[in-house]
C-alpha cells in the first residue's frame, strides 16, 4: 500500500466498503457525503436520516460516554470497512532517480560527451595511421603498445564521472532517509486523546478509527472528521479548509461538523469520529489532487532537480493539511502496508512544514521567509561569480591550445591537411577540449551546495541530541545570526512546575501553606469545590513514577498548582469531581487570552446556579464586590479595600516573583434563568474566596544560558502574560536585567500607548524609540508579542537588520512564531498549532537548548567558511596551473582524470570533513555576523591567496626545473598517448599532498595559530584525511595509464610529503602578517543592502531576486509567469468541472509554488534560477480565490 497512488487506495477502499457495509448501520459513503454538508444543512440531514448524533453512535456501535470497547478484532474490522487514518504518501525517490538527477549536471554532461568522443576516436584506426607526417608537432613517436591504450583516458574520465555521480546520489539519498526519519520522529510524538472502554487514553493519530470518541480541547489540530457530541464553548478556526478566518462556534443543534485539519481555538468537547484518512475532508481534497499531483510533479521535478532540499517537493504532494510521513512505528497489522517502501506512509498528523491547506494563511505570514536564508543568498552569488570566471578561463584555454596547434602544424611547419590525418587532428582537438572542460570542472565549486547540505543535515541530526527538533533546515543556520531572542517566561525560563507558596484566605495573609485547621470549614468547602470543578478535568496530579520524586503534574500547570494546594490542605478533589462529572457542568467559559479567567456554572440541588471563577488576581478582583471573612461569611469589598489589598497582598507576592490567582464564586437564582451569553453581567458581582501566590521556580541552568547569550551579543527579552512585578522579579533572577542598568519594563497597555499615534496606528519610529532598551514586556497579549517581533525585524534603527528568534507554546503565539526569523515551539507544553508555526521544536522546553541552537547555527556558518577557504585555494591553483601549463607546454600538467580526483577530494570529501566539525563554546564569544558580513573575510582572503602563492611557486618550479632536480626525463611536450612520466606524476602527487595539509590549515578561519586544536574530537575529519592519503598512494603507485601516473621511488615520495608539510609552516607565516595592513584585499560573497528588499516592498507580485540570478534569467521569468497563469486557469476550470472543493485546488497551487521556493534554496546555481522563476507568481492563487 505504501506505493499505491491515492486513487488506487481510494478505489480499494470503495470495494471494501461495498462488501462490508452491512455490518454497521451506515456505510462509509453515507458518512462521507454527510461530512460534506455544513451548518444547518447538516443538522437537517442528521435529523432526517438518523434522528440525532446518539443514533449515529448506536449505528457505529459506540457509546458517547464509554467509547469503543477497543478490542483488536473490532478495531481491525473498522479499519477494513472505513479505512485507516493515514494517507499513502508519494514514494521517496529511488536511488536510480537520484543518480539520474545527479547526471543532469552540465559540466558532467560535457565531460561525458568529450570522453565518449575520445573513446570512439581511440578505437578508430585510419589507414594513414602510420603516416608520420600527420602530427609531429608534439615531436617524438609513440610505440604501438601505447596506441592500444588510447582508450584508457576516455574510460577513466567516464569512470570518475560515475564516481562523482554515485557520491552525490548517495548523499541525496541518505539525506532523504534522514528526513523521513525526522518526520517519523515528529509524528511518533503526535498522540490524540480518545475514550476507549470508559478509559481516557492517548493513542497515536494513525490508530484512530471511525466510531472512536475523541476528546478535543483548546490548541488541538483535529486528526479526523467527526460529529460534535457534547462540550462547552467550542470554537474552531476552519480557515485551512474554507479560507474564512472567522472562528466557527460549534454546537450540537446548530453546527456539529468537526473537520480534520482545523484548529480548536477555544473550549473543549467530545466528538464521534465519522471519517478518517482518505475519506476525511482533507483526505478527499488530497485524493482530488492526487491526479493533479502527477502534472505538478513534472513541474516540480524541473524546479527541484537535484535540489538539495528535495524532500520539500515530496511533501508538497504528500502532506495533507496535516499529513505526515509515518515510519514503521505501528503494530504488525499495519506493517504489511509499510513493507514496500520500508518506511513511509502518510498519516493524518498535524505536524508538517509543508501544509497543503494552510498555504494561504501561511503565505501572508511567510512573506518574509521568502528571502533566501542569508547563507544561501551569499553562496548562490559567490558560486555564480566563480562559475563565470571558470567558464572564461576554460574557454581561453581551449582557444589558445587549438590556435597554437593549428598555427604550429599548418603555418610554421607548413603541413598540408591530409584527409587520412583528419582523425588524428580531431583526436588532438578532443584532447584540448577535454583539458578545457577539466579546467571548468575544477573551477566550478559544485561542492558548495553539497557542503551546505551536509553541514545542515549533520547539524540537524546532532541538534536532536541537544533537544532541538529542526523542522526547517535553514532555521538552523539563521539561528547563528540571531541578535535578539524574545522568550516566554512560563516553562521556558522557569520549570513550569507550579506550586502555591502563599495564600490570602479569610482576611489573613499566610506566607506559607496555612494549617487546614486555621481555615473556616465553609470557606474550605467552597475553596475545594471552586478549584476541583472549575478546572479542566483532564488536569490531574498523579503519584510520582519513582520513589522520592515529585508528584506528576498532568494537564494545565497553573491548575495543577491549585489542585496541589487542595492536596496540601489535606483535602481531596477527586470525590468532588466524581459527584459532579463533566457532563453535568451547566456552562463553561473557558480560559482565553481576552478573558484571562475561567468560569464554570453548576446547578445546585435546589435548582439555583452557582458559578466558580478563577483568573489573574487584578482582573478577577475588579469584578468582586464581596470577600469571605475569617468566619466564612461574605463581607462588602469596596474599591478602596481592593486598592489596599493590591498594595498589601498582591504586590508583595508579585515582588517575590509569584503569580497571583484569585478564586471567586457567585450564586444565581433559579428563575429567571440568567442570560448566560451576556458575559459582562454574568462575570460580575463575584465573592472572593481567596488569592493564592503560585511560584514557578527559575530553571537552574537558565541564568548561565542567558549570560552566554549576552556575551555572544544576543539580547534576551522576556514577553509574558504575568503582571509586571512578577515578571521583573523573575527577569532579575534570570539575569535578563541587572539592577542599576538603563532598561525598560513595560506592560502591554503602556507599550501600546507608546507605539501608537493619535489615530491608534502603530508607527515604526515610535517602536524604534522603545525596543532597543525594552527587556521585559508584561501582561502582554499575543498581538503585542507579534507587534514587538515585527517592529524589531522591520527596524532600520541599527545598521544590521535584527534577526529575531521567538519562543511560544500557545495557539495564540502562532503569528509571532511565523513572523520571527526562527520560531521555537515547546515540545512538551506547546499546542499543535504552535508547533505547526514553528521552525524548531524544543523537545525539553528549556531555554538553554536555544543557546545550543545558536552554537550549532554559528558552527554551520563557520563550517561553510572553512570549506570555502579550502575549496577556493584549490580552485585558484588548479585553474592557473592548468591554464598556464596548457598555454606554455600545450598540455595541462594535471590530466583530466587527475583533476577529477582532485575535484572529488576537494568537493565531496572536504565538504564532509570540514562541514562536520563539532561546535565549541568559543563560538559564543563573538558577536553575530549579521546579514551583510561577507562570506569570505579579509583573513580568509589572505589565507587563500597566501597558500595559492606557495602552491603555485612550487608547482611551477617542479614543472620547469623538476626534471633537473630529480634527474628524470622531462614530461613536457610529450606526444599524444605517450606513457605517463615520473615528472608529471611528482607534480600531481605534490599538488594533492599540499591540498591535504592545507585541509588541516582550513580548520581555522579567524587566523588562530593552533590548527590542530580539537582535531581528535572530529573522527570524520581524521578518517577522511588519512583515507585520502591512502588512496593517493594507491593511485600513484598502481594507477598507471588511466591516472597518467608512473610509480615513484621512496625518496621522491619523501620530497612530495616534505613540500606538503611546508603548507603547515607557511600557514604560520601567513598568520603572522596582520590583516589590517592588507587593505587592498577584497572581501567576497556579501549580500548588498540593495538585495535585501524589506517585506513591504515585496508586494504581491514581486519576488526578491538575487542579482546574480537576475542576470541568468530575465526572459525566463515572463515566460514562466505566463505559463503559470495558464496553468492556474486550466486547473480552476478542471476543478469546477469536477465540482471539487475549488479552493482546495487553488490553495494547492499556491502551496506548490511556495514549495518550489524552498526547493530552490539549497540547489546549485545552475538550477536555482529556474525554480525561483517558477515561483514568481506565488501571489496569484489567493487573488484568484478572492474573485471566485
Amino acid at each position: 500500500m505504501g506505493d499505491m497512488t491515492n486513487s488506487d487506495f481510494y478505489s480499494k477502499n470503495q470495494r471494501n466498503e461495498s462488501s462490508h457495509g452491512g455490518e454497521f448501520g451506515c456505510t462509509m459513503e453515507e458518512l462521507r457525503s454527510l461530512m460534506e454538508l455544513r451548518g444547518t444543512e447538516a443538522v437537517v440531514k442528521i435529523k432526517e436520516t438518523y434522528g440525532d448524533t446518539e443514533a449515529i453512535c448506536r449505528r457505529l456501535k459506540t457509546s458517547p460516554v464509554e467509547g469503543l470497547p477497543g478490542t483488536a478484532p473490532d478495531l481491525e474490522k473498522r479499519k477494513q470497512i472505513f479505512g485507516q487514518n493515514f494517507i499513502p504518501p508519494k514514494k521517496p525517490k529511488t536511488f536510480l532517480q537520484l543518480v539520474w538527477e545527479a547526471l543532469q549536471d552540465v559540466t558532467l554532461i560535457i565531460l561525458e560527451i568529450a570522453a565518449i568522443i575520445s573513446l570512439g576516436l581511440s578505437f578508430y584506426h585510419p589507414p594513414g595511421e602510420n603516416n608520420e607526417g600527420c602530427a609531429t608537432a608534439q615531436g617524438g613517436a609513440e610505440d604501438e603498445g601505447e596506441a592500444e591504450a588510447g582508450w584508457i583516458e576516455g574510460a577513466a574520465i567516464l569512470l570518475s564521472v560515475i564516481c562523482v555521480v554515485l557520491v552525490t546520489a548517495f548523499n541525496d539519498w541518505s539525506k532523504e532517509k534522514q528526513f523521513r526519519g525526522l518526520q517519523s520522529r515528529i509524528e511518533q510524538e503526535q498522540k490524540f486523546t480518545v475514550v476507549r472502554a470508559g478509559q481516557v487514553v492517548q493513542i497515536p493519530v494513525a490508530e484512530i478509527v471511525v466510531g472512536d470518541i475523541a476528546q478535543v480541547k483548546y490548541g488541538d489540530l483535529l486528526p479526523a472528521d467527526g460529529l460534535f457530541i457534547q462540550g462547552n464553548d467550542l470554537k474552531i478556526d476552519e480557515s485551512s479548509l474554507t479560507g474564512e478566518s472567522d472562528q466557527v462556534r460549534k454546537s450540537v443543534d446548530k453546527d456539529p461538523m468537526l473537520l480534520s485539519g482545523t484548529h480548536v481555538m477555544e473550549g473543549s468537547g467530545r466528538m464521534v469520529v465519522t471519517a478518517v484518512g482518505v475519506n476525511s475532508q482533507t483526505g478527499i481534497i488530497f485524493t482530488l489532487l492526487g491526479a493533479g499531483g502527477e502534472e505538478e510533479e513534472k513541474k516540480d521535478k524541473k524546479a527541484a532537480d537535484g535540489a538539495a532540499d528535495s524532500h520539500a517537493v515530496d511533501s508538497a504532494n504528500t502532506s495533507l493539511v496535516n499529513g505526515k510521513m509515518q515510519d514503521g512505528n505501528v503494530d504488525a497489522s499495519q506493517s504489511k502496508a509499510k513493507q514496500q517502501d520500508g518506511a513511509a506512509a502518510m498519516e493524518m498528523q498535524p505536524l508538517k512544514s509543508a501544509e497543503g491547506g494552510d498555504a494561504d494563511d501561511k503565505k501572508k505570514a511567510n512573506m518574509h521567509k521568502k528571502e533566501k536564508s542569508v547563507l544561501q543568498g551569499k553562496l548562490t552569488k559567490l558560486a555564480v561569480q566563480i562559475g563565470k570566471a571558470g567558464l572564461v578561463m576554460s574557454a581561453i584555454t581551449v582557444i589558445i591550445l587549438v590556435l597554437y596547434f593549428t598555427v604550429d602544424t599548418f603555418v610554421v611547419n607548413k603541413k598540408p591537411w591530409l584527409p587520412e590525418c583528419t582523425p588524428v587532428y580531431v583526436q588532438y582537438f578532443v584532447k584540448f577540449f577535454i583539458i578545457g572542460v577539466t579546467v571548468l570542472v575544477v573551477a566550478v565549486p559544485e561542492g558548495l551546495p553539497l557542503a551546505v547540505t551536509i553541514s545542515l543535515a549533520y547539524s540537524v541530526k546532532k541538534m536532536m541530541k541537544d533537544n532541538n527538533l529542526v523542522r526547517h533546515l535553514d532555521a538552523c543556520e539563521t539561528m547563528g545570526n540571531a541578535t535578539a531572542i524574545c522568550s516566554d517566561k512560563t516553562g521556558t525560563l522557569t520549570t513550569n512546575r507550579m506550586t502555591v507558596v502563599q495564600a490570602y484566605v479569610g482576611d489573613v495573609h499566610y506566607k506559607e501553606i496555612p494549617d487546614p485547621s486555621s481555615i473556616n470549614a465553609k470557606t474550605m468547602e467552597l475553596l475545594v469545590n471552586a478549584i476541583a470543578i472549575n478546572s479542566a478535568y483532564t488536569t490531574k496530579i498523579l503519584p510520582p513514577e519513582k520513589e522520592g520524586a515529585l508528584p506528576r503534574q498532568v494537564g494545565n500547570k497553573t491548575e495543577c498548582g491549585l489542585l496541589g494546594f487542595v492536596l496540601d490542605l489535606k483535602q481531596d478533589y477527586e470525590p468532588v469531581r466524581t459527584q459532579m462529572p463533566e457532563e453535568k457542568l451547566y456552562k463553561v467559559y473557558t480560559f482565553n487570552s481576552v478573558r484571562k479567567s475561567m468560569s464554570t456554572v453548576i446547578k445546585l440541588p435546589d435548582e439555583s446556579f452557582r458559578m466558580y471563577s478563577k483568573g489573574a488576581s487584578e482582573i478577577v478582583l475588579k469584578k468582586c464586590c464581596k470577600i469571605l471573612n475569617g468566619a466564612g461569611e461574605p463581607r462588602v469589598f469596596r474599591p478602596r479595600d481592593r486598592d489596599e489589598m493590591v498594595k498589601k497582598v498582591i504586590e508583595p507576592m508579585a515582588c517575590d516573583g509569584l503569580r497571583t490567582i484569585c478564586v471567586a464564586y457567585r450564586d444565581f437564582p433559579s428563575s429567571p434563568e440568567p442570560d448566560w451569553d451576556n458575559e459582562n453581567d454574568i462575570l460580575n458581582d463575584l465573592t472572593c474566596i481567596c488569592v493564592v501566590g503560585i511560584e514557578d521556580p527559575v530553571r537552574p541552568e537558565v541564568p548561565e544560558a542567558i549570560r552566554k547569550c549576552q556575551r555572544a551579543g544576543i539580547t534576551v527579552r522576556m514577553v509574558t502574560g504575568d503582571n509586571i512585578n512578577t515578571a521583573r522579579a523573575i527577569a532579575i533572577k534570570c539575569g535578563i536585567i541587572h539592577p542599576g542598568e538603563d532598561f525598560l519594563c513595560l506592560e502591554g497597555k503602556e507599550f501600546n500607548r507608546r507605539i501608537r499615534n493619535e489615530k491608534g496606528e502603530i508607527e515604526q519610529e515610535r517602536i524604534d524609540k522603545i525596543w532597543p532598551k525594552l527587556r521585559v514586556l508584561a501582561r502582554s497579549s499575543p498581538t503585542d508579542k507579534h507587534t514587538l517581533v515585527k517592529g524589531i525585524i522591520d527596524s532600520t534603527h541599527t545598521e544590521q537588520r535584527q534577526v529575531v528568534a521567538v519562543t511560544g507554546d500557545g495557539t495564540n503565539d502562532g503569528p509571532a512564531l511565523k513572523k520571527a526569523d526562527v520560531g521555537f515551539a515547546m515540545g512538551i507544553a506547546g499546542t499543535d498549532v504552535a508547533k505547526e508555526a514553528s521552525d524548531i521544536i524544543l523537545t525539553d522546553d528549556n531555554f538553554s537548548s536555544i543557546v545550543k541552537a545558536v552554537m550549532w547555527g554559528r558552527n554551520v556558518y563557520d563550517s561553510i567558511s572553512k570549506f570555502l577557504q579550502f575549496q577556493l585555494t584549490v580552485n585558484v591553483v588548479a585553474v592557473i596551473v592548468a591554464f598556464t601549463g596548457a598555454c606554455i607546454t600545450q598540455d595541462s600538467p594535471l590530466k583530466a582524470v587527475q583533476m577529477l580526483w582532485v575535484n572529488l577530494i576537494m568537493d565531496t570529501f572536504a565538504s564532509l570533513a570540514l562541514a562536520t566539525e563539532p561546535p565549541t563554546e568559543t563560538l559564543l564569544l563573538r558577536k553575530p555576523y549579521g546579514r551583510n558580513k561577507p562570506l569570505i573575510s579579509r583573513t580568509m582572503m589572505k589565507n587563500i591567496l597566501g597558500h595559492a602563492v606557495y602552491q603555485l611557486t612550487l608547482i611551477f618550479t617542479l614543472l620547469f626545473v623538476g626534471e633537473k632536480m630529480f634527474q628524470i626525463d622531462s614530461g613536457r611536450n610529450a606526444p599524444l598517448h605517450s606513457p605517463p612520466s615520473e615528472h608529471y606524476t611528482i607534480i600531481f602527487n605534490t599538488f594533492v599532498l599540499m591540498q591535504l595539509f592545507n585541509e588541516v590549515n582550513a580548520r581555522k578561519i579567524h587566523g588562530e595559530r593552533n590548527v590542530f586544536d580539537g582535531i581528535f574530537r572530529n573522527p570524520i575529519f581524521c578518517t577522511i584525511v588519512l583515507g585520502t592519503f591512502a588512496i593517493q598512494i594507491v593511485i600513484v603507485q598502481f594507477g598507471g595509464k588511466p591516472f597518467s601516473c608512473s610509480p615513484l621511488q621512496l625518496d621522491q615520495w619523501m620530497w612530495c610529503i616534505f613540500i606538503g608539510l611546508g603548507e603547515l609552516v607557511w600557514g604560520q607565516v601567513i598568520a603572522t602578517i596582520p590583516t589590517s595592513r592588507l587593505k587592498f584585499l577584497k572581501e567576497a560573497g556579501r549580500l548588498t543592502q540593495k538585495e535585501e528588499i524589506p517585506e513591504e516592498e515585496l508586494n504581491e507580485d514581486v519576488e526578491e531576486i538575487d542579482h546574480a540570478e537576475r542576470e541568468l534569467r530575465r526572459g525566463q521569468i515572463l515566460w514562466f509567469r505566463g505559463l503559470n497563469r495558464i496553468q492556474t486557469q486550466i486547473e480552476v476550470v478542471n476543478t469546477f468541472k469536477s465540482g471539487a472543493s475549488f479552493q482546495g485546488a487553488l490553495r494547492r497551487q499556491s502551496s506548490v509554488t511556495s514549495q518550489s521556493q524552498d526547493v530552490a534554496n539549497l540547489s546549485s546555481p545552475s538550477r536555482v534560477s529556474l525554480s525561483n522563476a517558477l515561483s514568481s507568481p506565488t501571489s496569484l492563487p489567493p487573488a484568484a480565490a478572492g474573485q471566485g
